[in-house]
């Protein structure tokens, strides 16, 4: 049963995220922190009945048009994952990514972008403590 605390930051968190989504359609990816921002926009983590939370970083790289370019990959997951929630949480990395790309990169950003490997954390809270590292 989730606690108080759990729900009230659930329903904020999706408060947020239903904002920056509605502003989402309007944005231009200007910045290296607007990558992750506008990502976020499309995060969707799997149901809680189907995986446990857990931190996810991938690495990608974009062209100048905002379309993904070769692999993305995972570099890290939490260390206290099980299999299945790691396999659900690739899953929606990539779905996310789908849905997500091509980011719509201003000009001056386009180029500064083009072929440069990003590290996008997800994490299931604002600082996670710290853990043993497993290497995907």
């Amino acid at each position: 049963m989730a606690r108080r605390g759990d729900r009230l930051l659930l329903a904020a968190a999706a408060l947020l995220l239903a904002t920056i989504g509605a502003a989402a359609d309007d944005a231009k990816v200007d910045t290296i922190a607007d990558i992750s921002r506008y990502l976020q926009t499309c995060w969707k983590p799997p149901p809680a009945s189907k995986a446990h939370p857990i931190d996810i970083t991938v690495i990608v790289s974009f062209n100048r048009s905002g379309n993904i370019l070769g692999h993305p990959r995972i570099s890290y997951e939490s260390a206290d994952a099980t299999d299945e929630d790691r396999l659900q949480y690739r899953i929606a990395v990539m779905e996310t990514l789908q849905r997500c790309t091509p980011l719509p990169f201003t000009d001056a950003m386009a180029g500064a972008a083009a072929g440069r490997p990003f590290a996008i954390p997800i994490r299931r809270r604002k600082t996670s403590p710290p853990t043993q590292e497993r290497r995907a």
